[in-house]
């Protein structure tokens, strides 16, 4: 699953007529470097959560053909926050596991390894996390020598981090773990769902990978991006796709 519904506040005022995955970074939208990721791994069928400025990410990607997948999309009346969102698609899901991405931050994350990590592990939930200089603007986490996770605390405050490992907002999850989303209004996974989890001692695994991330989130951040893909420090994929 792709996030992709997003308004982008914190970008204006680039994103008052353009949604925030649409803003380009080294001559392509973000959102597309998001989908040739998926592709490359594999992971070629996807459905895009969509909310601000929805008909123009439909008029832009369509049904994937043009990239070489197969795309379906969930519209949101209103935010539904990270796991509504997914709450809302599980019927287009299949009852498979799934990985959900966001569609507006810049990675070549290894997302081949992280599933398979998942699938070793018999995980309910594997969350991607990476290293970061300032946490106080994701959730952070602490895990055990075998890898599930002990502590996970969203966006702490002055003095609350207890660790520089941050979630990416990649995540690899079994279908059971929509169970704990009610589906009858807004929900996040990381304030809502995981302290349950955690709670409850179900197997909520983190993974530490290597490779950029950037959460395109400020006007710093875009910058940041863009001077990063030219200067070759994230692997974007420059060939033009041969669609399905």
């Amino acid at each position: 699953m792709l996030m992709a519904g997003g308004q982008g506040s914190r970008l204006r005022p680039l994103t008052e007529h353009l949604p925030k995955p649409l803003l380009p970074v080294g001559g392509r939208p973000i959102m597309e470097h998001v989908l040739r990721l998926l592709r490359r791994h594999g992971i070629e069928e996807t459905v895009v959560t969509v909310h601000y400025l929805a008909e123009l990410i439909e008029r832009e990607y369509g049904d994937g053909t043009r990239l070489g997948m197969s795309l379906a999309y969930v519209h949101e009346d209103r935010p539904l926050g990270t796991a509504g969102s997914v709450k809302a698609a599980e019927g287009l899901l299949g009852g498979e596991p799934f990985l959900v991405i966001s569609g507006d931050a810049l990675t070549d994350v290894d997302l081949t390894e992280l599933v398979r990590r998942h699938r070793e592990r018999r995980a309910l939930v594997t969350v991607c996390l990476t290293e970061v200089a300032d946490p106080s603007q994701f959730g952070v986490a602490t895990l055990a020598p075998d890898g599930h996770i002990e502590r996970f605390l969203e966006k702490p405050g002055p003095g609350e981090a207890f660790s520089r490992t941050a979630s990416t907002g990649i995540y690899v999850m079994q279908p059971e773990v929509l169970r704990y989303v009610s589906g009858t209004g807004p929900a996040d996974w990381a304030r809502d769902v995981f302290p349950r989890l955690l709670a409850e001692g179900l197997p909520v695994y983190g993974h530490v990978a290597e490779g950029y991330w950037e959460d395109v989130g400020t006007h710093a951040a875009y910058a940041r991006a863009q001077q990063d893909v030219a200067r070759g420090l994230v692997d974007v994929d420059d060939a033009e796709p041969v669609a399905a």
